[in-house]
């Protein structure tokens, strides 16, 4: 078991100390410093297709930059999707948000207390009674996201423990 491993070290040795000398018959030692000419690793330049080519001129004296056309360019397309896009955004009332509901119950005078409860304690913030049979519902702000409503949500849940951030259609003013 040792033989075949001693034999692969010496094999493994004599390979290195080959590729020692020829590394050093290809590098140039002047002063006692490393060097090597790596040109033969460098990319060459390539001649570019002339007729899509189109050269200007810089005005401030720098380097010539040619231009080359686009072979795959996808902006048609791209504009076909954006313009569908536009389309259906044009055509809804509405987006998906959040709104923070203080007070659901049957009774409207119920509702109407909690709303004007709401105006006293958080006079910046406007609540609006919606009836959805057969419940009266108080809401509060209108969000974006639910981190918008968050901020919000902290302060009302103080005054009403009841409270909650609920998903709500946004009427888009046009």
């Amino acid at each position: 078991m040792q033989q075949p491993r001693i034999s692969f070290l010496i094999v493994l040795i004599v390979i290195v100390l080959a590729s020692c000398a020829t590394q050093k018959s290809s590098t140039t030692s002047t002063q006692g410093k490393y060097s090597e000419d790596l040109s033969i690793w460098r990319p060459k330049e390539v001649e570019a297709n002339v007729d899509n080519i189109k050269t200007t001129a810089p005005s401030d004296g720098r380097k010539q930059t040619a231009y080359v056309e686009p072979k795959y360019a996808v902006n048609k397309q791209i504009d076909v999707v954006l313009d569908s896009i536009d389309r259906y955004n044009l055509s809804r009332n509405y987006i998906e948000g959040f709104t923070i509901q203080i007070y659901t119950g049957l009774k409207r005078e119920d509702a109407l207390s909690a709303k004007k409860q709401l105006t006293n304690m958080l006079p910046d913030m406007d609540a609006e009674v919606q009836y959805a049979q057969p419940n009266f519902r108080v809401k509060v702000g209108k969000y974006f996201n639910r981190l918008e409503a968050q901020q919000d949500y902290s302060e009302v849940k103080r005054y009403f423990s009841s409270a909650i951030i609920v998903p709500d259609k946004i009427v888009i003013d046009k």
